[in-house]
């Protein structure tokens, strides 16, 4: 690794840009910049290649960008590499040893942390401002945090330095640290820095999340925004304004932001916010083609694989045919990394449970789903409704009413009125016909009485349905066949009014593609009506709208060429 990162420095240096200042670049770093600030240090180095702050900051490049992604892959060594070097070519150069010790911290190697740090402030004799500020920032940027040493470290640089803005940044992200709840020693320091420096979109940024975690959102995007008037470059700004949209759950508004971030930092982590944001706004595609070129870059983040399987679930396998299976492997890495001590969400179970059910395996399904209806009750619901789908589908009424009369009725959406009608009918149906082949007229006779009090449950389910969706014509048909069946000798002609609206709001187009047989069925019930009614035109109409539907159908035959007595 050491030996391509080297030949890296000193190949292909003609074809970069003429390089920066180091300010300028370090600049470029701190805007989170990274690419842009690695080709400028990479000329840098070519023309200096023994002056040590330039490996230094290239470490700090490295260093930073590892911190954003949470040190997925191999920043922190590349970091510790470029420090090292620094020191080999420039042993009397102090900062190189505040960066060694501030990835040791990162490793929990704290006591030989401290020895680095030592070897930096004894090298610049307690004279550096800048090792001090950078010894400082090691303290409160790695997981070793140490709020009052570096506290102690940026006093002593405001007394070398008390004009440098960016001591004031650095105390008040300490103070932050030492007490997150008090954001008024914070405020004052970076409402100082902003004074000795009225462009220091830093300290902007700084006052704005401390005007976010305090929710004051809209003070927040104020700072967030004034900081881009200064300096539209700033990469952090854009960041944080998409990191609030989303806590807003004003999605589109974020993934706006994050796109512009990633125009100026193309990282990972930035690309694995990016695809979280994608999946709030349902966009799961798109978060797909996200999560499937981290995977690549070999990110390694748990909650990436929660999401992809997320999505895969609600992509469902209408865009990819292996969508379900390829988010079960997703929820099974998620599970495996996390291991049984991880604190799981009820939604981890319950896409595991639909998953499951949609590869085939129900039983296997129900059980996590159950687990995450313990863990919240309040996706009980969500949960019941595809517990019953899925049965619908296999005609397991029996299972379709048990989880829907689980479920509070006042969350019932179309589908699940629909779907517990058509099971209570079926249920109903099943019974009556299990009467039609019974010899004994009692036994006959006693199917149909079972069988009613289902045909009144399907009926006042569809009633409800109605309810919810008056313009939807077979809402209306299947109230009409319950109604019929409740009324099996017509002695009320119960099923009249449905059947009528059936045909009322069924368009011309849609007679002889969507409602087909529901029309026919419609007309073919009026039809009858009409005849015992003695109206011969509206019967007539009835019968005539059958017989240009279905000129076949052997009921519309026998009204229009009724058979004469004695079968001649």
């Amino acid at each position: 690794m050491k030996k391509s990162i080297y030949t890296a420095i000193f190949t292909s240096v003609s074809a970069l840009v003429l390089a920066q200042t180091l300010p300028q670049t370090i600049l470029k770093t701190d805007n989170e910049r990274f690419a842009g600030a690695a080709s400028d240090l990479l000329i840098l180095i070519s023309k200096e290649p023994a002056k040590g702050e330039n490996y230094f900051y290239f470490g700090e490049n490295y260093f930073k960008r590892g911190a954003l992604d949470k040190f997925q892959n191999s920043d922190l060594d590349s970091a510790y590499i470029y420090y090292t070097k620094g020191v080999e070519l420039n042993a009397t150069n102090a900062l190189n040893y505040v960066g060694l010790g501030k990835v040791l911290l990162q490793k929990n190697k704290v006591a030989e942390a401290k020895t680095q740090f030592f070897k930096a402030a004894s090298i610049s004799q307690n004279k550096s401002a800048e090792v001090m500020r950078r010894t400082a920032e090691a303290w409160i940027s790695t997981d070793n945090k140490n709020p009052d040493e570096a506290i102690t470290q940026i006093n002593n640089a405001i007394k070398l330095e008390p004009k440098n803005p960016e001591n004031y940044i650095l105390l008040g992200d300490a103070q932050l640290e030492k007490n997150p709840s008090d954001g008024s020693g914070p405020i004052k320091s970076y409402q100082m820095a902003s004074t000795l420096d009225a462009k220091s979109v830093r300290g902007i940024l700084r006052e704005g999340k401390l005007y976010q975690r305090g929710r004051n959102y809209n003070l927040a995007l104020e700072k967030y925004k004034a900081a881009l008037t200064i300096d539209p470059t700033f990469a952090p700004a854009y960041r944080e304004i998409a990191e609030l949209y989303f806590l807003a759950a004003q999605n589109g508004k974020s993934i706006e932001n994050w796109k512009k971030y990633l125009e100026l930092n193309n990282s990972d982590y930035a690309h694995y916010r990016f695809m979280s944001a994608l999946f709030k706004n349902k966009q799961y595609p798109e978060a797909i083609v996200e999560y499937e070129n981290l995977k690549k870059s070999n990110f390694n983040n748990l909650y990436l694989e929660r999401i992809a399987s997320f999505c895969y679930y609600q992509m469902g396998d209408k865009t990819d045919k292996d969508a379900y299976t390829k988010g079960m492997t997703a929820n099974n890495t998620f599970f495996e990394k996390a291991g049984p001590n991880f604190k799981y969400i009820a939604d981890d179970y319950k896409y595991k449970g639909f998953l499951l059910s949609k590869i085939g395996k129900d039983s296997l399904g129900v059980i996590e789903m159950e687990k995450a209806i313990r863990m919240d009750s309040s996706i009980a619901g969500d949960i019941y409704s595809f517990i019953a789908t899925a049965a619908n589908k296999n005609k397991r009424y029996d299972k379709v009413i048990i989880y829907l009369e689980k479920k509070d009725t006042a969350k019932m959406d179309n589908n699940d009125w629909y779907t517990l009608g058509k099971a209570y009918f079926f249920t109903a149906q099943t019974k009556l016909l299990e009467g039609i082949n019974q010899k004994d007229p009692k036994v006959k006779a006693q199917k149909e009485i079972e069988s009613m009090p289902n045909f009144v449950k399907a009926d006042s389910s569809f009633s409800k349905l109605i309810k919810k969706n008056p313009s939807w014509p077979t809402a209306y048909f299947w109230r009409g066949r319950s109604s019929s069946n409740l009324d099996p000798k017509n002695e009320k002609w119960l099923a009249k009014p449905y059947y009528e609206k059936v045909l009322s709001l069924v368009k011309p187009e849609e007679r002889t593609t969507t409602y087909k047989s529901n029309v026919i069925e419609s007309s073919e019930y009026l039809g009858d009506h009409y005849f015992h009614a003695k109206d011969k035109a509206k019967a007539d109409e009835m019968w005539n709208t059958v017989k240009e539907l279905d000129p076949a159908n052997p009921k519309a035959k026998a009204y229009f060429a009724p058979p004469k007595p004695g079968g001649k």
